[in-house]
């Protein structure tokens, strides 16, 4: 039985109870009212509810005396092997080893799906993360915002939302223009413009333009200056998809900046120059000294935003806005952005731009800011020169300990990370604990096979082991940190699941085993265990995938 059920359970044991205390007291009152949780010590049963403290009030009876009650009636549930009273009246439940052990074939049979469910259902959301300007390599703070983003959006997914990953390119502005004449100057055998970008990523960048366009320096200036950005835009944009895609990051959108910008092919307005009027409509804008300003201190923000200056130019605030309505364009109700430790100043700002946009800034946009991270040892990058390169870390820590340990932590707590326990082949290395225990379930699956040992019997009755019952216990909680990590957005919740479901499996094999000892036969509980087994590697495999992690067969 899984919690669901076991509310459902409750429900219909509390319904008459309650009735025959006070008419009308349940009123309204559904399985989803009903907590249902694992109790911290496993000596108190497999299940826990404070149903009757819930109700107590409602139903004017003693909370202990209502809780006797609805135990006493609950023990007849079929599935339920015990129920007792705690405390002031907490119900703990205890499953019998039939009901309990069922959940290993719906694992199996599930496969990649157990762990999905609908708690995100009818949501649409676009998660916008990293978003690094294209003038150089992903560093250090991408890499996280990169696995935290990945693995949110993973989450949604099995949750059931529609999602879009999104990498906001900013290809405008002025960063793109010095960009451009720091390539061009290394074409030239130059030194860098003042407050250009440096390092031997810009000379291989060079090389590579010179050598699609011979005849670049033939040309006028301002044609040299252009073809030199936006070659050089194309190739390092490519180096960053390349590194993303090394480390399992996918994205659905490739949204560039100068689209914002661009007018219609017929002359239309762009989207900023839209953004504008249709914030006007929602009444929100004022003029005032020849500017145009957003009166975002409507929704919070410190101060009103201007969005064009008197001079006609428009502001970031306004590539933001046009920003935000455009994902609303597209059909995502929801947004959420992941941003860098120094992004403090936009939660405000943008909350208030949703406002502004007549959305609900509570509601309809979140803004998630990651905070710092650093990794003991770490060299600054040698094409680079100032920063820690996303591709040198992966290739010196691997993509799987990289990944698994950016999403342990939560997104708002600085991190450093140690290389060397990374680099670990033990138990004190989170993410190899976790994948050894996957390979071990394959390992046990394969000398099984060679014992004769196979899953064509199922006894669930036979899983009666405390170590059983704590490990299905373990798994049955799955769809449900699944949920519960999407909604709250914290992957490293499944993380810390996966941990404790690692451990609780080592425990079992310890104790329980698959293969039979010397002669004896193969017996209903030989293959039943294989099931426990399989169920237990496939959620490990489930669990590992929604953090972008590999899930070993041998190590």
């Amino acid at each position: 039985m899984n919690p669901e059920e076991l509310a459902a359970a409750l429900l219909a044991v509390v319904t008459p109870i309650a009735e025959g205390r006070r008419e009308g007291s349940t009123a309204g009152l559904t399985a989803s009212d009903f907590t249902v949780d694992r109790p911290k010590n496993r000596d108190h049963g497999d299940w826990a509810s404070n149903a009757a403290l819930k109700l107590a009030k409602a139903v004017g009876a003693n909370p202990r005396e209502l809780a006797a009650e609805i135990a006493a009636d609950l023990t007849r549930t079929p599935g339920i092997a015990s129920v007792e009273v705690a405390g002031p009246g907490f119900i703990n439940i205890r499953l019998d080893a039939a009901a309990a052990g069922l959940l290993a074939k719906t694992i199996v049979d599930s496969g990649a799906a157990f762990g999905t469910n609908d708690s995100q259902r009818g949501n649409t959301i676009n998660v916008e993360f990293v978003s690094a300007n294209p003038t150089g390599p992903l560093h250090i703070g991408h890499t996280r915002w990169a696995a935290l983003g990945d693995s949110i959006a993973r989450l949604l997914l099995a949750s059931g939302a529609t999602v879009a990953r999104e990498f906001y390119i900013n290809d405008a502005g002025a960063q793109m223009e010095r960009f451009g004449q720091s390539v061009l100057a290394a074409v030239k055998g130059e030194p860098t413009p003042d407050g250009g970008y440096a390092g031997s990523y810009i000379d291989d960048l060079a090389r590579r333009v010179i050598e699609a366009r011979p005849d670049l320096l033939e040309q006028d200036a301002d044609q040299q200056a252009a073809l030199a950005r936006d070659l050089a835009y194309d190739f390092q944009l490519g180096e960053l998809q390349a590194s993303l895609a090394k480390f399992h990051v996918h994205f659905d959108v490739w949204f560039s900046e100068r689209t914002l910008h661009a007018a219609g092919s017929s002359g239309e307005p762009s989207l900023v120059d839209e953004a504008v009027d249709r914030l006007r409509a929602q009444g929100h804008v004022f003029d005032e000294e020849g500017a145009v300003w957003v009166r975002t201190t409507d929704f919070g923000d410190d101060k009103d935003r201007v969005i064009r200056r008197s001079n006609g130019e428009y502001t970031y605030f306004a590539a933001d806005a046009a920003y935000y309505l455009n994902k609303g364009d597209r059909g995502f109700a929801h947004k959420i952005y992941l941003l860098g430790a120094d992004h403090h100043g936009y939660v405000h700002r943008l909350k208030a731009l949703a406002g502004a946009a007549g959305d609900d800034p509570e509601k309809d946009i979140e803004v998630l800011i990651g905070q710092l991270v650093s990794i003991n040892g770490a060299r600054l990058s040698k094409r680079a020169g100032n920063i820690i390169e996303m591709d040198d870390l992966r290739e010196w820590l691997g993509a799987d300990a990289l990944r698994y340990s950016l999403a342990r932590y939560p997104a708002d707590s600085p991190l450093t990370l140690d290389p060397e326990l990374l680099r670990k082949r033990t138990n004190d290395n989170p993410v190899f604990y976790v994948q050894y225990a996957h390979a071990r379930t394959h390992n046990v699956a394969r000398n099984a096979a060679a014992s004769g040992v196979d899953r064509s019997e199922f006894a669930p009755e036979l899983l009666d082991h405390e170590t059983e019952s704590a490990l299905l216990g373990a798994l049955q909680e799955f769809p449900r940190i699944v949920g519960f990590a999407a909604e709250v957005r914290e992957p490293h919740r499944v993380a810390r699941y996966l941990e404790e479901l690692a451990g609780l499996y080592h425990r079992w094999y310890d104790n329980c085993r698959v293969i039979p000892l010397g002669d004896e036969p193969v017996g209903s509980v030989h293959r039943t265990r294989l099931w426990l087994n399989d169920a237990t590697g496939q959620v490990l495999r489930n669990g590992l995938d929604l953090l972008g992690v590999d899930a070993p067969e041998r190590m």
